[in-house]
């Protein structure tokens, strides 16, 4: 990995080209995806199919791409004893930590009889996006559902690319079938956006899409933003390891590595300001990458955005950690907590050694779907709220509008507003006749 200087006048090249990464799909890539969409929109079924078997080489049966119940059993039959234990603990760790995220109505009392509040629903239906290419996502899955399951969404539709045999991912089947989802079609891309998001005969449009995918996925998840819900924009994975001179070298290279791992695009920063933990993370990174199956994707990912950023002090290296406002941070430094307040920019962040990323990703419980491509700095992770409206209620009485209608008119004709000033006080008239 290359080792650059921050802060420095200009900056590295290497560290430029992070801080300006904003990874987005291309005009061939949005123009393909807005014909797919179309041709859904127009044709339904007929199209989802279709392209079902243009792009992935599957023909869909005359059973249609909706997964049969027993199909979703057999994955959780098949399921390996081991995983299927880790599994179900993982479940039971999202669950737990989510549901101190439930929102309650509120109502509060502002005197003359007035009642104001906040009335909170659940939205109807989701569709989630699980990807299944070279690494089946099962783990977005849950951390995508329990949230909404929690939040009290009444619908889920899951759709996931169509393995050969026609039938989704059978790790994905069983984590549907583990979480009680009963609604999983198998297809994938811009076609099973377009189908959620304006309805087929086999699917009924949702209110809202989550999940990541591939640049199709995405640029269909755009494009479709404003008739459906799109909490988050997923983009190509981000880590940036800010540590001190007495942080075990071994575990930056593994946490590195573990993100590079996703591919291309992808954001591995370390930060210390210790020249020589920077020679030792680099070696290491290059001992650890030669072992791991996907060592050219890992490589390809450090060449373009990996870094060994060495600064002057600490306080320099929170400032580069949050102008690149990352998706997940750990801090490898002595007493973490202390430093936890200058962390204001990121998705997720991970305090002291044993709290490795992955920790994270699978099973702690808190959320693994973060803001990437700099959102960080404006946006949270997915959560119960992503999956619940909240409604204002204003309950207010003759007494307290005759008490204001004089200032809610003045307001109204401000604004150059009569038709609202004579609202509120045509009421008040009457009252007095």
């Amino acid at each position: 990995m290359e080792i650059v200087a921050y802060p420095s006048e200009p900056l590295a090249d290497k560290i430029e080209s992070i801080l300006r990464r904003r990874i987005g799909v291309s005009d061939k890539v949005d123009e393909a995806v807005r014909q797919v969409l179309h041709q859904v929109r127009a044709r339904g079924d007929q199209a989802v199919v279709e392209y079902t078997e243009r792009f992935d080489g599957v023909s869909v049966g005359d059973g249609g791409y909706r997964m049969s119940s027993a199909a979703l059993q057999a994955g959780l039959d098949g399921l390996d004893a081991s995983l299927r234990s880790a599994m179900e603990a993982a479940v039971a760790n999202i669950r737990s930590f989510h549901e101190h995220q439930r929102d309650k109505s509120w109502f509060v009392e502002d005197g003359d009889g007035v009642l104001l509040g906040k009335k909170v629903t659940p939205i109807d239906r989701l569709g989630i996006c699980v990807p299944a290419g070279e690494v089946p996502l099962f783990s977005s899955l849950l951390m995508c559902a329990i949230p909404a399951q929690i939040a009290g969404v009444g619908e889920i539709c899951v759709v996931s690319p169509p393995q050969q045999d026609g039938q989704i991912h059978p790790v994905i089947a069983a984590a549907a079938r583990l979480i009680g989802i009963d609604e999983v079609h198998a297809v994938g891309g811009a076609q099973a956006v377009g189908a959620m998001a304006y309805g087929t005969e086999t699917v009924a449009p949702v209110d809202k899409i989550v999940g990541p995918g591939s640049p199709y996925t995405v640029a269909a998840q755009k494009q479709v933003f404003g008739l459906v819900g799109i909490p988050m924009l997923p983009g190509p994975s981000e880590i940036v390891v800010l540590a001190d001179g007495d942080a075990n070298p071994a575990y930056i290279a593994a946490d590195l590595l573990s993100q590079a791992e996703h591919g291309w695009g992808v954001a591995s920063v370390c930060i210390t300001d210790s020249h020589a933990l920077a020679d030792a993370v680099s070696a290491e990174v290059e001992r650890q990458m030669e072992t791991l199956p996907r060592a050219d994707a890992v490589r390809a990912a450090l060449e373009e955005y990996g870094a060994i950023a060495v600064v002057d002090t600490l306080n320099s290296g929170f400032e580069l950690l949050n102008r690149i406002a990352p998706e997940h941070a750990e801090l490898l430094v002595a007493d973490p907590w202390k430093w936890l307040d200058q962390v204001r920019h990121c998705g997720a962040v991970f305090l002291g050694e044993a709290a490795s990323e992955p920790v994270g990703d699978y099973f702690a419980g808190t959320n693994h779907v973060l803001p990437t491509n700099g959102a960080a700095r404006y946006a949270s992770s997915l959560g119960v709220g992503d999956f619940v409206k909240t409604t204002s209620v204003i309950a207010y009485t003759e007494t307290r509008l005759r008490t204001t209608q004089a200032t809610i008119a003045r307001l109204a004709r401000a604004e150059s507003l009569e038709a609202h000033a004579r609202a509120v006080e045509v009421r008040c008239e009457e009252e007095s006749s």
